[in-house]
């Protein structure tokens, strides 16, 4: 894993009025890492992710990605420039079909084209690529079903095809596993695992196995502070975090 820094976050800060949801937050994602975001319901993880995205503008602070300060910048361009998202309830088109709506993000990616001597060509490109990534989440027996048929994990599978489909250097995934059961949770773990070959990850989630397993590095978030970031055998034996988030029991070190 390369060690140079591809998104780093300096003193972000974000008020609603009297109320401090993120308190200069600072963390850093490193190039082809699987980082993960933990802490208590409430802490402003979410919250975090939005201002990376670029869904929510910071009251201070920095936002660097790929060598660019992207703090002001909207959040199409930051698509374009590599920072893509998932979110926490599934964003998908229910009566096209997995392959279809994974076509809209490619074509929502790479533009088209005015020249009407070459649609039948584009149009073939688009599906060829669309195909690739729906394979890639693991759908390929699914791919003409309407994509409001699939079962719950199948339809977060989707998402991240349609994440994936705008070719990110960085994907932000907000509880992937959210609502899964073992099985369904198992296989996205898996296809989560298999993504670190072609982009870094910053994930929020509350499975902390799957935190434990999937994690090269962990940040803690308490009341929009970051307490504490390290590996995962850092982090279970985190004073703070334990205190915080974990519990200072035998099962949050096991």
């Amino acid at each position: 894993m390369s060690h140079s820094i591809l998104l780093q976050v300096d003193g972000l800060v974000k008020r609603y009025g009297g109320l401090c949801a993120i308190d200069h937050a600072s963390l850093s994602v490193q190039v082809g890492e699987i980082h993960a975001l933990i802490g208590p319901n409430g802490a402003g993880k979410t919250t975090l992710i939005h201002l990376i995205s670029g869904a929510l503008a910071a009251n201070a602070g920095r936002i660097h990605f790929d060598g660019m300060d992207i703090t002001r910048m909207p959040m199409h361009q930051r698509v374009a420039h590599g920072l893509a998202r998932s979110f926490q309830i599934t964003s998908i088109f229910n009566r096209l079909s997995v392959l279809d709506n994974i076509a809209l993000a490619v074509q929502g990616h790479v533009g088209h084209s005015l020249n009407f001597w070459r649609p039948a060509r584009r149009d073939a490109e688009r599906y060829a690529l669309a195909a690739e990534v729906v394979a890639r989440v693991g759908l390929a027996a699914q791919m003409q079903q309407l994509a409001g048929a699939l079962s719950h994990g199948e339809q977060r599978q989707l998402e991240v095809g349609l994440a994936l489909a705008t070719r990110p250097k960085l994907l932000l995934l907000d509880e992937p596993m959210a609502g899964m059961g073992p099985d369904e949770s198992e296989r996205m773990l898996n296809l989560l695992q298999s993504l670190r070959l072609d982009t870094t990850l910053l994930l929020v989630e509350h499975d902390m196995n799957a935190v434990f397993r999937l994690a090269d590095r962990i940040s803690t978030l308490v009341a929009g502070r970051v307490i504490a970031c390290g590996t995962p055998d850092e982090i279970r034996v985190h004073p703070e975090v334990r205190l915080a988030y974990l519990g200072d029991d035998e099962e949050a070190t096991a």
